[in-house]
């Protein structure tokens, strides 16, 4: 992760891709959100989704294993360049989530995220607030997840 300064509003990232298979939306199904649609194939095929659909909660839950891999590479590369990484603070939270488009079997999402605002804190001078808009987009350039998120980072020096 960088610290605070480094990092520039606008800068977009790519965190991962996903394909929702029927297998894993059904596992994820039964044990977190066991509707019919997200269950079986007909269901979905005779919901308003029109075949088996991904829970919005799964989708969400894929961004986040997405994130943290792609935060323990930049890690991993910082190690790499005898640096040391950078630990992020903690996240007061998030806003403006959309499912947009459902996620069905066989989709594949992209998910990306980008700066969209930062700011200092007057309150906490070793820290800065950092504004996320986070994305998952399907194989057919389609946005089907976003919302915006928001994390502590640290800063270089303390003003």
């Amino acid at each position: 992760m960088p610290y605070y300064e480094d990092i520039e509003i606008g800068y977009r990232r790519v965190t991962g891709s996903f394909t929702f298979t029927p297998e894993n939306i059904k596992a994820f199904a039964l044990k977190f959100d066991p509707q019919p649609f997200h269950l079986d194939e007909e269901a979905g095929r005779n919901s308003v989704f029109g075949g088996l659909a991904a829970s919005g909660w799964h989708v969400a839950a894929v961004y986040m294993k997405l994130t943290v891999a792609d935060f323990r590479r930049m890690d991993e590369e910082a190690r790499a360049r005898g640096e040391k990484p950078v630990a992020s603070g903690p996240s007061p939270g998030f806003r403006e989530l959309k499912w947009l488009r459902p996620v069905l079997a066989g989709d594949t999402l992209t998910y990306t995220s980008e700066v969209a605002s930062k700011r200092t804190l007057e309150s906490r001078p070793e820290w800065g607030l950092v504004a996320f808009r986070n994305a998952g987009t399907n194989q057919r350039g389609e946005l089907a997840f976003s919302f915006l998120a928001q994390a502590f980072m640290p800063r270089r020096s303390a003003a």
